[in-house]
């Protein structure tokens, strides 16, 4: 199965790296744009992985404080002494409900989580089972390639989408866009959720990532770096790196996105990411009002 994936993926490459940027230009020069409002349609919010040093309801304490609505949580997340500190991929029909409880005391919406199965079906059903419970619209995740048709099928016995999640070379098979549109072919129930800062990591400008994925776009992480190519790098707060923002969200207008946008941090700032996450909210709500 591997093999026959690595050669059909080394012919997309080839054809896309002859296609690419004619193909990127139309994609971006049709999009529709009439009745697009990001300031309304887009749900801005953080994945919860920001703060993953806390748990579960210290993390949304630190939401609450930063004025956001709209979370992400994750499955491996600690999930606070109420529950005996299990992860949320341990917990009971019950304990999720708990949570749930949580999320709503603190006024905020849950639409997504990010989840990791193993290689059976069985642990990926356990991952929807929670996202059911919780009562999202899709997930994120990055299913392993010889799982595509199992995974999109519980999908779509499930009603939830399925957003592909891209670390960096080396550490993702989906570190590029192509790989993503290759995983969704032939899957209805896979879509893309375009990581804007793990991109450069690879040498992929996200601006380009982005209109390549155009139509498949289901959730942001927005997140920046530093430099590109260099996989070692932490990111750093969202408009301090090498990220053209302002082109992406332009784009994504273009694009008639109406999705989720999480603000995520991977680097530990101390004594929290708090801060940089207030920084991130001033900023992009800057930006977003300047599009026309």
């Amino acid at each position: 199965m591997k093999q026959a994936f690595y050669l059909l993926l080394a012919s997309f490459l080839f054809a896309a790296c002859n296609n690419g940027a004619s193909s990127e230009n139309n994609t971006s020069d049709t999009a529709a744009t009439a009745g697009i409002n990001p300031q309304t349609d887009w749900k801005f919010g953080i994945a919860l992985w920001t703060f993953h040093t806390f748990n579960f309801p210290q993390s949304l304490d630190k939401v609450d404080s930063a004025g956001l609505k709209y979370i992400e949580p994750n499955t491996f997340h600690a999930t606070g002494p109420e529950l005996k500190d299990s992860l949320v991929m341990q917990l009971s029909p019950a304990g999720i409900d708990k949570l749930k409880s949580m999320i709503a005391a603190k006024g905020l919406t849950c639409e997504s989580i990010y989840i990791a199965g193993d290689t059976t079906l069985a642990s990926w059903k356990k991952q929807f089972d929670i996202a059911k419970g919780l009562g999202v619209q899709f997930v994120t995740a990055e299913p392993p390639i010889n799982m595509w048709d199992g995974i999109d099928s519980l999908a779509g016995a499930y009603g939830i989408k399925v957003a592909i999640h891209e670390h960096w070379k080396g550490v993702s098979q989906y570190w590029n866009p192509d790989t993503v549109l290759l995983a969704i072919q032939g899957h209805p129930n896979f879509g893309a959720c375009a990581d804007l800062g793990h991109w450069p990591k690879s040498g992929i400008n996200p601006v380009d990532a982005v209109k390549k994925l155009s139509g498949h776009i289901i959730g942001i992480h927005l997140k920046d770096i530093a430099a590109f190519n260099d996989p070692a790098l932490k990111d750093v707060p969202v408009g301090t790196g090498v990220v053209d923002f302002p082109a992406v969200f332009a784009e994504l207008r273009k694009q008639n996105f109406k999705g989720h946008i999480y603000i995520e941090r991977d680097a530990e700032d101390q004594p929290s990411n708090l801060p940089s996450v207030i920084q991130t909210v001033k900023y992009y709500n800057e930006q977003v009002a300047k599009l026309k």
